[in-house]
């Protein structure tokens, strides 16, 4: 499935176009087609003169924070697309007209097989002037973009770490960008798909059995598989309490399936809690409650 081409560029007074950026058309690297070449990606043109995405700053105008997602990964499942925003300060002696952002996964936004996958703004064609003013030189613009399983994320290997591309203009035209500015986390989606602790009610010294299945998102085919070998912690919440501890931690099957047994000695409130990793998001099963007596 190809993903979308859009161009990311912004005009302002008729003169300055922020990053001519081509989202790569490419097939799933698990899919039976091979991925295409990265269409062209050009630096950001003010006038004549043109960006080399090597710093966050030129001239006066700076970029002093790029916050993504309020710092917290961005978690994609397999059939809702993820909107989330990037906030982009930034500071200049004549004042902010405007900030551009966009999340890019690879290791070379000016080359042609240096990119495999982006994130852009849901309106590409401009710069974002929702901006917050802090004073006449210094302002806080936010881009929103939308992440979208099988399209944007066109392919599982898409998970991990993303390059975050700022720039913004300042009213005099100058330009701040950096193709680099900072990294950001885009992980697969987990679930627990069902969660069970019986018998219930249950003699106190007899075991309780706690049973779950762990999945997560591929993104390449839209579905939930088993997620295998993965350290799921049991929790527990002891009747009257309002904090759940972890009593033991498990590894899943080759399926994803978690079982365990514990001995009952007091009512309380069981669960399954995955701390997810570098490619995959946390999961909480549902609770269930188990009456000892």
């Amino acid at each position: 499935m190809r993903i979308r081409a859009s161009l990311v560029a912004a005009t302002m007074s008729g003169a300055a176009a922020l990053t001519a950026f081509v989202v790569p058309a490419a097939q799933a690297d698990d899919a039976p087609s091979a991925p295409s070449a990265a269409d062209a990606v050009a630096p950001l043109v003010v006038g004549e003169q043109k960006s080399t995405f090597s710093t966050a700053d030129a001239g006066d105008i700076k970029i002093t924070k790029v916050t993504v997602n309020g710092n917290k990964d961005v978690v994609v499942g397999g059939t809702l697309a993820k909107s989330f925003n990037i906030y982009v300060t930034a500071t200049n002696p004549e004042g902010i007209e405007g900030v551009q952002a966009f999340l890019w996964h690879g290791t070379d936004l000016t080359s042609e097989d240096g990119i495999d996958g982006a994130i852009i703004p849901d309106q590409p064609e401009d710069i974002s002037r929702d901006c917050e003013y802090w004073s006449e030189t210094t302002a806080t613009c936010k881009v929103t973009l939308t992440a979208t399983p099988g399209v944007d994320l066109y392919k599982s290997s898409l998970n991990g770490k993303w390059n975050v591309y700022a720039g913004a203009v300042g009213k005099d035209l100058d330009v701040a960008e950096s193709d680099v500015y900072k990294n950001h986390w885009v992980k697969r989606a987990s679930h627990f798909a069902s969660f069970n602790a019986s018998p219930e009610p249950v003699a106190k010294g007899k075991p309780i059995t706690l049973s779950g299945g762990l999945s997560r998102i591929s993104w390449t085919y839209l579905k939930y598989y088993g997620y295998a070998a993965q350290p799921v912690q049991v929790q527990f919440k002891k009747a009257g309490s309002s904090s759940y501890t972890t009593v033991k931690t498990v590894n899943s099957s080759s399926t994803g399936q978690v079982k365990t047994t514990i001995t009952a000695s007091t009512d309380g409130t069981w669960r399954l809690y995955y701390p997810g990793n570098s490619a995959t998001s946390t999961a909480t099963s549902s609770a269930d409650y188990v009456d000892v007596r």
